[in-house]
């Protein structure tokens, strides 16, 4: 049926976009169904992770913080005393273990050292007086090491060629006395600590130390370098060799993947002060013989000795004389400054026995020297003759026989001008050192004089290429019990440590890994206005819709 009187009024604009608006006209707090847009939903996995990342951030950073007090509190320390010909010196070594591995410290704070003179072959006739010497040494140890750690700290004595000079009565009284001294040190000790080393062991220990600082310890034996040392009473002679050797001259150390096969040999009273003694012995005990027959008694040359230099307070005993059995008179050598004729003095010294050699080669004396095989580094007083002289390392030999020579010949009233800081027995001795070297390396050893091979050094890099630090690697990681093919290749570790940037790197990589985790945890969420239902709907996306 038609409704009559009906009338139908078109809602203006602003009434039609009231009526349609859906905020204005469906925003009603009560109405049932209604919830507000929320895009996030919580994901207890996500949060887990998140949560988790950020406590390990937390610590790994706190560590960080920390870790450098704890290395340090961590320390260990050892102490090594070489008891040399001409002095006595401590090595104080700080040291931590790292995976099994003996982790050293060549920074300035990690090592110390302290020399006392004269050497304990000094104090035969007063044995507490080496005990008084080494009481020294042990005060400069505990001032460099914590006291705390004095209780787990070795302290070891060990003597080279001075002491192997003396008889064995006087080497153990001396280091009875020094035993004393450290058995109440408070540091670890024990009697057979201090003890007198062969000459092979010194000669192994400097090359341990030598290869080690060069890197070529894991490297072929022909790419290894040998070292020559030059003491005060003796020398060392250690390299590789491919030669049949005599057992007694022979020493292996084992490395990762190789075997070496070592001569190592101490040429004992062939140092440079032993021989410089003997030599002047010798020239005097030549004169003596001429003497006897003739009433004009002239005064021997010296050409190993500066022109003008005068001994002081210096008297030497000769042999008696055959014809009256007593000493007659005392003579002293007349210096005459000669390099050349010190040199020819000098080979007659180093050859001096070689009839008695029975073995095929014997380059100095009687002793057994193979030839000598790859590159060398000349040590000790090889590198103090040099940096006297201020030689380059590549014209060793021939810059040193040129400094030698005009050195020699100069006049010592002009040297003491010159070099007035010097103790004058040490500058005299420079002459007979530059020709007695020489002598050993070039007339007796071979090597030529323009030989690019031999270096003179006293340290690599931090490294020092003292002997007594290579002792006591071998033994401290001896100690360590580990059967690591690389348990003779410390870390080094210098005054900073990577472990704080390595945490840091650890920390950035943790949350960078959370994130992602978290992101890829997280839903696409999309929200929209359903009209039909009055209601807002939120469904998932796919992420690569």
């Amino acid at each position: 049926m038609r409704r009559l009187n009906a009338s139908t009024v078109s809602p203006s604009p602003e009434e039609e976009n009231k009526d349609m608006d859906p905020i204005k006209f469906q925003f009603r707090t009560g109405r049932p169904g209604f919830r507000p847009p929320n895009n996030k939903q919580p994901n207890p996995i996500s949060k887990f992770c998140l949560y988790t990342a950020i406590s390990i951030a937390i610590l790994l950073f706190c560590y960080a913080l920390l870790s450098g007090n704890r290395i340090n509190e961590n320390k260990k320390y050892g102490i090594v005393i070489d008891g040399g010909s001409t002095g006595t010196r401590i090595h104080v070594f700080k040291y931590d273990v790292v995976n099994g591995n003996l982790a050293l410290d060549f920074s300035d704070k990690g090592r110390a050292s302290m020399r006392v003179n004269p050497g304990l072959s000094a104090y035969a006739e007063d044995p507490q007086g080496a005990g008084a010497a080494v009481a020294q040494l042990v005060e400069f140890a505990k001032r460099n090491v914590p006291r705390e750690r004095w209780g787990d700290t070795e302290i070891r004595l060990m003597a080279t060629a001075g002491l192997r000079l003396l008889e064995k009565e006087d080497q153990e009284r001396i280091l009875d006395a020094c035993r004393r001294t450290l058995g109440a040190s408070g540091f670890r000790f024990r009697d057979d600590w201090a003890s007198v080393i062969t000459g092979s062991d010194e000669g192994l220990y400097a090359w341990v130390v030598a290869n080690y600082a060069l890197g070529t310890l894991g490297a072929e034996p022909t790419h290894t370098t040998g070292i020559i040392e030059l003491g005060g009473a003796s020398a060392q002679v250690t390299f590789v060799s491919n030669e049949p050797m005599p057992p007694e001259f022979s020493r292996q150390v084992k490395f990762g993947n190789f075997t070496y096969n070592l001569y190592s040999h101490s040429l004992l009273h062939y140092g440079q002060n032993v021989a410089f003694e003997s030599l002047k012995e010798s020239l005097l005990s030549g004169h003596q013989e001429l003497a006897a027959e003739s009433l004009d008694i002239k005064k021997p040359t010296d050409p190993c000795t500066l022109r003008g230099y005068v001994a002081e307070k210096e008297a030497r005993r000769l042999s008696p004389i055959s014809l009256v059995g007593k000493r007659r008179y005392m003579s002293t050598l007349f210096p005459s400054g000669n390099f050349s004729e010190c040199r020819s003095a000098s080979l007659k010294l180093l050859q001096r026995g070689k009839d008695k050699c029975s073995y095929n080669t014997c380059y100095i004396g009687s002793t057994f020297i193979p030839k000598l095989q790859g590159k060398f580094l000349a040590t000790e007083n090889f590198f103090h003759t040099s940096k006297f002289f201020r030689l380059r390392q590549r014209s060793f030999l021939s810059g040193l026989m040129a400094a030698g020579e005009e050195f020699c010949k100069d006049d010592w009233s002009k040297l003491t001008k010159k070099y007035s800081s010097l103790n004058s027995e040490d500058l005299n001795r420079y002459c007979f050192s530059s020709a007695y070297i020489v002598a050993m390396l070039h007339d007796s050893l071979g090597i030529a004089l323009d030989d690019r091979r031999i270096k003179y050094a006293s340290q690599v890099d931090s490294i020092p290429l003292d002997w007594a630090l290579g002792a006591f690697i071998l033994q401290s990681a001896a100690e360590l019990d580990t059967d690591n093919a690389d348990w003779l290749a410390p870390v080094i570790v210098g005054e900073s440590s990577p472990l704080p940037l390595l945490l840091f790197g650890i920390i950035l990589m943790v949350v960078l890994v959370s994130w992602f985790v978290v992101r890829r945890q997280k839903p696409h969420l999309k929200t929209i206005y359903d009209m039909e239902k009055g209601k807002y709907i939120t469904t998932r996306i796919s992420r690569y819709s």
